[in-house]
């Protein structure tokens, strides 16, 4: 009697086993489906990411901003987002969300789940994680110093420390090893970085041509066809009103 229930005891823990303890990739959470959204824009600006990511997914969408006009634009963002009056600003079922990061991040997680963003438990998902933080938590805000500050006076040299040249040149380092940001394939960590590094470029505060990486990268970013048809409906007349590049003699040499 007693081997009997030892033999129903163990039976009955391995069948519990079996159906509590996955097996494989671990399951991808279902999609809910996507509301209808609004995004209000600026052309040229960072409200180009989440076109982008809809044009990636294929997802509708309504696009609205005043063309050739950014003050015409802001006043329309001003209707909906008065207490913070910023591009993108998405209307999303009944709340007014901010931040491309955050809004690209609820869109994959709710809406496509598995897609433009590796496995939680994949080696690549820190480093996706890290780059798509980067573009806007290292990168830009170090970029936007150095420019400001050097618009007033330029430096004889680059700080020792951490400057410009530093954090474009880990981005160039990355992709010698690297096909992109955020894993094997494109995630949502290069639609991060794509604005991050064009602004960047655009400043003239490092000599653009010893960046072959970034360039090449950038080229096949620009001849994605979802990127090609957030140009021709979000940016039909280019980048108004683009940053005023230093000259080259505030451009501090390499280190």
């Amino acid at each position: 009697m007693r081997l009997a229930i030892m033999a129903a005891v163990l039976a009955a823990a391995t069948f519990a086993g079996c159906t509590t303890v996955p097996s494989g990739a671990p399951a991808v959470a279902a999609a809910t489906p996507m509301p209808p959204i609004t995004i209000y824009h600026l052309e040229g600006r960072r409200s180009e990411r989440v076109v982008w990511l809809m044009e990636e997914l294929g997802f509708p969408y309504e696009l609205k901003f005043v063309n050739n006009s950014l003050g015409a634009s802001l006043a329309e963002i001003r209707k909906v987002n008065p207490k913070m009056p910023t591009a993108p600003t998405v209307i999303y079922e009944d709340q007014v969300l901010m931040e491309s990061g955050a809004i690209i991040d609820v869109i994959l997680r709710r809406h496509a789940p598995g897609k433009l963003m590796p496995a939680l438990d994949s080696k690549d998902y820190p480093w996706h994680q890290i780059w798509y933080q980067y573009a806007e938590g290292s990168l830009l805000p170090r970029v936007g110093t150095d420019y400001n500050v050097w618009q007033i006076k330029a430096p004889e040299k680059r700080s020792p420390l951490v400057d410009s040249e530093n954090t474009i040149r880990f981005a160039e380092d990355w992709l010698g090893t690297h096909q992109y940001f955020g894993g094997a394939e494109f995630t949502s960590a290069d639609i991060m970085m794509e604005f991050a590094l064009r602004y960047t470029l655009l400043l003239n505060i490092v000599d653009n041509e010893r960046f072959p990486n970034i360039l090449n990268w950038l080229g096949r970013m620009h001849a994605r066809p979802a990127y090609e048809r957030m140009v021709a409906k979000a940016r039909p007349n280019g980048m108004l009103s683009p940053p005023v590049p230093l000259p080259d003699e505030a451009r501090p040499p390499p280190r």
